[in-house]
């Protein structure tokens, strides 16, 4: 069975209640031989004539007074779907899966979760957390926080704030072992592992003068958390790379010392990914201001 003439169901209502198809066609936006044609469809699949035509005068026939109460009534029920899904589309509301690194979603994320709520009590968010990058259109993700120096992709990127890392040890350990002066020197001490880094498990460092060193680590942990390398560190059991979000803290009271201040590590950025700019929903859309209203000065900044 066809599919009712929904267009041409409109274009009548419209010329039944102008009495005129030129101020039908002007107030639907569209040609008046558009709206004689969407008419004549009518007539043709009714099998009827819907109106009396002459030169001066444009009236209902009586078949088309019979059905011209229920054509508006189509025509006004669709205004109103339209009219509200616009509401809805344009009111966040909705579900967000969204991906986080999983130290940095339980320490900055979590956190304002519930202002966000109380802003937008429509919207809910399926926070999954894990430092393993997930493929944001296979996995069905709306969106994701990186922490990266982000590679070129077909991904929407809006950088939120910078993020350095760092190569920490204790003072207990530095006083055991000494303190390394070049990178050249780390290979001899106990280098924690990051099972996660993007770009293999290296350390790829660069002096002020624009010397370049690698360095593997090797050492008695490896791990997929950076988290988990903390007690290890703290301990003086090692030395370990903290991005500077979890490192300010332990630098801040002494408890862990940056090392090679002539050196540094590649600089990340933290970043809101999203898979397309162009059919981004609203609801994302105010996720992505919120974090970046949060983040954007983040307190972790090192030196403080």
């Amino acid at each position: 069975m066809k599919l009712p003439d929904f267009e041409g169901l409109a274009m009548f209502a419209k010329v039944a209640e102008e009495r005129s198809f030129a101020r039908a066609a002007k107030a639907l936006g569209v040609s008046v031989p558009t709206v004689s044609r969407g008419v004549a469809r009518l007539e043709e699949r009714f099998g009827a004539r819907l109106f009396n035509r002459t030169s001066r005068q444009l009236a209902l026939t009586e078949f088309g007074l019979k059905l011209a109460d229920r054509a508006s009534r189509i025509y006004c029920d669709a205004e109103d779907i339209e009219n509200a899904a616009r509401e809805l589309s344009s009111r966040p509301r909705g579900l967000i899966r969204l991906a986080t690194p999983m130290t940095f979603g339980v320490h900055w994320i979590a956190p304002i979760l519930p202002e966000f709520f109380k802003l937008y009590p429509d919207i809910s968010v399926d926070l999954h957390m894990s430092d393993a990058v997930v493929d944001l259109v296979a996995d069905g993700f709306d969106a994701a926080l990186r922490i990266a120096v982000l590679p070129d992709s077909s991904l929407v990127a809006r950088r939120l704030a910078p993020v350095s890392p760092f190569i920490l040890a204790s003072p207990d350990y530095l006083a055991q072992h000494g303190t390394p002066q070049h990178p050249r020197e780390l290979p001899a001490h106990h280098c924690l592992g990051y099972a996660y880094r993007p770009r293999q498990d290296i350390w790829r460092l660069t002096s002020k003068t624009g010397e370049e060193y690698v360095v593997t680590p090797g050492g008695p942990l490896r791990v997929t958390n950076s988290e988990a390398l903390v007690p290890m560190a703290l301990a003086g059991l090692g030395i370990c790379e903290l991005p500077e979000f979890m490192a300010s803290e332990y630098m801040a009271d002494g408890r862990l010392k940056a090392l090679l201040p002539d050196w540094s590590l590649p600089k990340g950025a933290l970043y809101f990914v999203t898979p397309s700019a162009r059919t981004r929903p609203v609801k994302v859309e105010v996720l992505a201001d919120f974090v970046a209203a949060k983040l954007s000065n983040p307190p972790w900044r090192w030196p403080r």
